[in-house]
């Protein structure tokens, strides 16, 4: 199941000093096509001089990969993305995101900055429509530990992608791909490797997350991604989940490295070249996808969600009957308007509608 989707941004332009050379007059568009090409071959270096975040990958073909390692929460990182992007003129562009996360390209840092400090009812109800619940909780409390270290330090996250977005659509014929497995998959098979008494407690510590957290703690996180670094010291007694959310990620996201750096049609005769591909990936992914480069990889394996058991099942139900029943009773005790009003949900209403039915 392949999710690394294309994405290219028309509205975005090349910068001054990377404008287009005049086309002389009169070619046709196939001749456009290799002039085009012909200047992204020279301004590609051969040599480059990249940063230390960048670890070079190649495959039997001769393709080349740029894996900038990158803190998601870093102004450096961002630069170190533009700076490998400009000297290799890559073929694609592959980003640590997949199509549920995308619309971070798109929105501004104050925008994103808003997002990211507001959990509101309405995103809890979202996202458990989206994944389940207790797969949508787990999202809610992993924004919790994002929107914590966002308002510690007053930056939005995902700069770095944004940065190879807009990088990527400078370049001629350079395609945009997402390539980390889709959120859902992942937020279910972690549930599902952790027990109620796991989940317990892991929710608990995620809620009372308030550590402060200085710039300079996110520049030394170089070795190792700031949002998994935290995640790691509050479930490194939770083996399984680590699997989950940063092992089988790092499989995932090798899968979709090598199939970017398949080898790409050449004008003017379509012949087969090597490609380029730059890669831009959270730091502690990055040792994963070079000990994962030259295996084979079964990705069905990582993509499957096993169903809920009878007892997890039952367990799921009376839990959330609970919640709403004690929710409704706070809200009746408080006003008897808010509790008519709590009534009026639709979940609530499915919820007693389920509790009246006779028992087959």
């Amino acid at each position: 199941m392949e999710q690394d989707s294309n994405s290219e941004d028309d509205s975005v332009g090349p910068a001054e000093d990377d404008a287009q050379p005049p086309f002389p007059l009169g070619l046709s568009d196939s001749e456009a096509v290799e002039v085009l090409w012909q200047v992204r071959t020279q301004r590609r270096q051969t040599e480059p001089d990249l940063p230390d975040t960048v670890t070079r990958l190649t495959t039997p073909e001769g393709s080349i990969v740029y894996l900038v390692g990158t803190a998601h929460f870093s102004d450096s990182s961002k630069k170190d993305v533009s700076t490998t992007i400009r000297a290799v003129q890559p073929d694609v562009v592959v980003v640590e995101l997949c199509q549920y996360r995308v619309s971070m390209l798109k929105m501004d840092e104050k925008t994103l900055l808003k997002e990211a400090k507001d959990i509101n009812l309405e995103k809890v109800q979202q996202a458990i429509k989206q994944n389940g619940v207790m797969s949508g909780l787990m999202q809610i409390l992993l924004l919790k530990v994002s929107a914590h270290i966002t308002e510690q330090l007053g930056m939005a996250p995902g700069g770095e992608f944004r940065e190879a977005f807009k990088e990527a659509g400078k370049v001629p014929f350079c395609k945009f791909h997402l390539g980390d497995r889709p959120i859902p998959v992942t937020f279910k098979r972690a549930i599902a490797a952790l027990s109620l008494w796991q989940k317990a407690r892991l929710a608990w510590g995620l809620c009372f997350l308030s550590d402060p957290i200085s710039k300079e703690d996110v520049e030394k996180c170089k070795q190792k991604d700031l949002l998994e670094q935290t995640m790691s010291e509050m479930i490194g007694e939770f083996p399984a989940l680590h699997r989950t959310i940063v092992a089988e990620r790092d499989i995932y996201l090798t899968h979709t490295l090598r199939q970017a750096a398949s080898c790409v049609e050449a004008p003017p005769n379509a012949e087969k070249v090597p490609a380029v591909v730059v890669g831009v990936v959270g730091m502690g992914h990055v040792p994963g996808i070079e000990r994962n480069w030259d295996k084979e990889l079964n990705i069905h394996e990582i993509m499957s969600v096993a169903p809920p058991s009878r007892f997890a099942w039952v367990v799921r139900n009376v839990l959330k009957g609970a919640m709403w029943g004690l929710l409704g009773y706070a809200c009746f005790r408080a006003s008897k308007g808010v509790g008519r009003a709590l009534l009026s949900f639709p979940t609530v209403q499915s919820l007693l509608e389920n509790i009246q039915k006779p028992s087959v």
